[in-house]
């Protein structure tokens, strides 16, 4: 007979998960080198990542940090293993405003700007004028994949876009896709998109 394993919880992320989820994001994105040329993993590129996250749950409340933990497992400070974070952004656009703070050193400014306005007008494109609610960020840590972490997390927000009546969108890889497609989402990108996924899910009339 198999292992049972221990059910998952989500819960909201704290200030003290922050270094946790930087590691996370680093080591899910580790294989993926055009992010890794925007984002190296450098210590200075760490503390940039905790800094954003650090701003973004002491100043902007209509973003959701949300982490599944598996509360069998322990971390080395002895807490809940988390599994995967999100976040989810509640906001417009235009409320949100830019959606880092100024670029690390690391990063190459130019094409990281170039990078997200590209996926802003993604969004404006196949959002419109759309009341909706956005995936900005899920990331899974490589050694707790396919245990459904990640398929909590958008059902999560799905499930507030749901009870606030709204639509919800997502840049997703191609590769991911299907993770959403379950969830309703639909791909709405131009042909020459690349690796890219726009991909919408849109409020069902009453």
């Amino acid at each position: 007979m198999g292992s049972v394993q221990s059910p998952l919880l989500l819960l909201p992320v704290t200030k003290e998960d922050i270094p946790t989820c930087v590691d996370i994001w680093f080591k899910a994105f580790s294989k993926d080198k055009d992010m890794m040329q925007l984002f190296p993993d450098t210590p200075g590129m760490r503390e940039w990542t905790a800094g954003y996250i650090t701003l973004d749950l002491e100043t902007k409340p209509y973003q959701y940090y949300v982490k599944v933990v598996d509360p069998e497992i322990t971390d080395e400070r002895g807490q809940a293993q988390i599994l995967a974070y999100a976040k989810w952004d509640t906001a417009s656009i235009e409320v949100r405003g830019r959606r880092f703070p100024p670029w690390a050193e690391e990063t190459p400014g130019d094409e990281a700007t170039g990078v997200f306005d590209f996926l802003n007008g993604n969004r404006s494109r196949v959002m419109g004028d759309l009341k909706h609610y956005y995936l900005d960020m899920l990331c899974t840590h490589p050694d707790f994949q396919k245990r459904g972490a990640g398929s909590m997390l958008v059902k999560w927000g799905c499930d507030l876009a749901d009870k606030d009546g709204v639509s919800a969108y997502v840049d997703a890889s191609k590769t991911g896709a299907p993770l959403y497609e379950r969830f309703g989402f639909v791909d709405r990108s131009l042909p020459d998109q690349g690796n890219i996924a726009a991909m919408g899910r849109f409020k069902k009339d009453p």
